[in-house]
């Protein structure tokens, strides 16, 4: 293993500069993260997703569930059924990926209101420009 100031490091992917660029490349997508979040509590059916993700469009939730399918993060489970029935759930690596997604989710609750009082200010900044 390669040594950084007397560290072992460990080796990197060659189409990664470390282990948070291989995360985000997994979790990019503005949906990603709120998908991975409310498949954590075990199987979802699409329109129960739909509904918990505020504001995303079919085509958009669509795609990134592929996208999530592709990259071995979630399971689509189709029941060929009628009529027919869907649901997503996480793999191990998913599971894995959401928890280390929970501490964040956390922050975003301790200081969701200081959040919001920022964000009003600064939305405030481009009204007063013109």
């Amino acid at each position: 293993m390669p040594l950084v100031d007397d560290h072992a490091v460990a080796p990197i992917a060659p189409a990664f500069t470390c282990g948070l660029d291989a995360t985000l490349k997994v979790i990019s997508g503005k949906w990603k993260p709120l998908i991975l979040y409310f498949l954590l509590r075990g199987p979802t059916r699409y329109g129960e997703l739909k509904r918990a993700i505020r504001d995303v469009s079919d085509k958009v939730l669509i795609q990134q569930l592929k996208e999530l399918e592709a990259d071995g993060v979630l399971r689509r489970n189709d029941y060929k059924e009628v009529p027919p029935r869907v649901d997503y759930t996480l793999t191990a690596l998913g599971q894995s990926l959401a928890r280390a997604l929970e501490p964040l989710c956390q922050w975003g609750t301790d200081n969701m209101v200081v959040m919001q009082k920022l964000f009003a200010e600064r939305d405030g900044w481009g009204r007063g420009r013109n």
